[in-house]
């Protein structure tokens, strides 16, 4: 495991400000709006939560949360790259610290409101992890060690294991914290959705007259291949010729801009992959 001082530098204090932002998170909008979050922090707060219930005893949020992602961990350590599972583990030990040191503050008590901002500040801290290439740990180790490894979709499980979660907190605390917690899970996805893509897909056509140039610009910058196809112009009936490839979100306007500066005069579309098979290179963590 080699060490980039600089790039991960700038990693590390990306993390650092990502676990505070988290924790901040736990304890402005979750704790106050009685919610359950997704994955090992939402399993991590029903527990909290049950123990209180029945004894009382109000257990401390970071080794609960350390113990639930031990396993995770392992994967990531494992399988998925050592450097990335250092920064997660990282994550996880300043966001669960913190969340225990920093008091408890009530901004709102709307619940819309808190759902509304407590996802969109969630899904901001996770994705600044997941920008330098780290996670906030729980399912996101498992999710992208079945990605990579077996190419499986991994949306249906994650869904699934949090509709138990939420199902067990409906039951014990209400179901309308539950439907809240819904809301709250749906706008941190959709805010993770907007600032990360690199798990999106793009496809890109091209028409152009510098198709192999292209194509070699293309895979210089996003590791992905192209389809060469002969097309006809209907307006002039000039020989052009059509570039087909799908790339990652992340690297879509990178791709675009190198096809412009090879050839000005290209035509390029681009469309949102929704659905995609076949073998799709996804760069490995490190």
């Amino acid at each position: 495991m080699t060490i980039d001082w600089k790039k991960d530098g700038k990693r590390f204090f990306a993390v650092l400000f990502a676990g505070a932002l988290f924790a901040l998170n736990i304890k402005i909008f979750v704790r106050t709006g009685n919610l359950f979050p997704g994955g090992a922090t939402g399993l991590t707060v029903l527990i909290q939560r049950l123990v209180e219930k029945y004894t009382g005893y109000s257990l401390p949020y970071a080794p609960v949360n350390l113990l639930l992602n031990a396993f995770p961990v392992y994967i990531g350590f494992r399988y998925v790259g050592k450097k990335f599972t250092l920064l997660s583990l990282l994550m996880i030990l300043v966001s669960g610290t913190l969340a225990d040191l920093i008091p408890a503050y009530i901004i709102t008590e709307d619940m819309l409101l808190i759902a509304v901002f407590g996802g969109i500040l969630g899904g901001t801290a996770v994705s600044i992890c997941l920008l330098v290439d780290a996670t906030s740990g729980g399912t996101d180790f498992i999710a992208i060690f079945l990605s990579q490894k077996y190419g499986m979709e991994t949306w249906n499980l994650v869904l699934a294991f949090n509709v138990v979660i939420l199902s067990v907190a409906g039951f014990f605390f209400g179901w309308d914290r539950a439907l809240y917690s819904i809301i709250y899970q749906f706008v941190s996805t959709q805010t993770m959705h907007t600032l990360y893509r690199t798990y999106q897909q793009q496809t890109l056509f091209i028409v152009t007259t510098k198709a192999a140039e292209v194509c070699a610009a293309i895979h210089k910058v996003s590791h992905h291949g192209a389809t060469i196809l002969d097309a006809e112009g209907s307006y002039d009936h000039r020989h052009r010729q059509l570039v087909y490839s799908v790339v990652s979100g992340a690297d879509a306007r990178a791709a675009i801009n190198v096809a412009r500066s090879i050839d000005p005069d290209a035509f390029i579309n681009s469309l949102r992959t929704t659905e995609l098979r076949g073998n799709f290179y996804v760069r490995p963590k490190d």
